[in-house]
């Protein structure tokens, strides 16, 4: 007898894509003309094929809906449609409710406090699989960039800051993914991270990387840039 998918996706899935695809419709990636979906669907692939439940996958198309469109009201359309369990890592992944984002620095600690309080290893997955496809794309798009400086310029916050970020994600991530099929993608998010900071250019990321890697709070050094996103 085959074994059965694992996990066995059903219409719940499929109502998720067509979810996504109407919340994220107008979007589309930082600096690109890509779909925003694109990213919404790597992350569920990657989830999905790292032992993550449908719950997980579903969340994973919907890990960015509330965060930028909608909030807490539409935390509650997902928990509506898609259930308590979805919601609650939809919850464990957003960084803010709020429609004006607060400071950055304040924000990504805040964030950070929480994955490292979070017992619910689906949500670390979903949290890990979209860090890795960001990275990705940062890597393609600065190895792709005839001017990789156009590319930094997508982000407010500085280079520093964001390999202060993405080091201590990194950190808390391989924490909670430990013992789960999930410490594989914590592992390709290392291997994306390092690739990043060893482009020409990337300095500032790198530095920034190690101080995230190893837990410090982060100092802005010497980019000066507007902490809003």
């Amino acid at each position: 007898m085959e074994k059965l998918p694992s996990p066995l996706l059903t219409d719940r899935f499929t109502a998720a894509v067509d979810f996504a695809l109407v919340v994220h419709a107008a979007q589309v990636r930082k600096g690109t003309a890509i779909p925003y979906l694109s990213h919404l669907l790597a992350v569920a692939s990657l989830v999905i094929e790292h032992d993550g439940t449908e719950d997980a996958a579903i969340a994973a198309l919907l890990h960015d809906a509330a965060e930028d469109a909608g909030g807490r009201a539409m935390l509650a359309q997902v928990r509506a449609r898609f259930g308590a369990d979805v919601a609650a890592i939809v919850e464990a992944c957003t960084d803010t409710f709020e429609a004006r984002k607060p400071d950055w620095a304040r924000r990504k600690e805040d964030y950070l406090g929480h994955l490292a309080a979070e017992s619910n290893v689906q949500a670390c997955l979903v949290s890990a699989a979209d860090k890795l496809h960001n990275a990705r794309a940062i890597l393609h798009d600065l190895r792709a960039a005839s001017d990789p400086q156009s590319v930094w310029d997508r982000f407010k916050a500085p280079r520093d800051g964001q390999g202060w970020y993405f080091g201590r994600l990194e950190r808390t991530l391989s924490e909670k993914l430990a013992a789960h099929d999930g410490r594989e993608i914590v592992v390709e998010l290392r291997h994306a991270l390092d690739a990043i900071a060893a482009l020409p250019g990337s300095g500032p990321f790198g530095a920034g990387l190690a101080q995230g890697r190893a837990g410090a709070r982060w100092a802005a050094a010497g980019e000066a840039h507007a902490m809003s996103h």
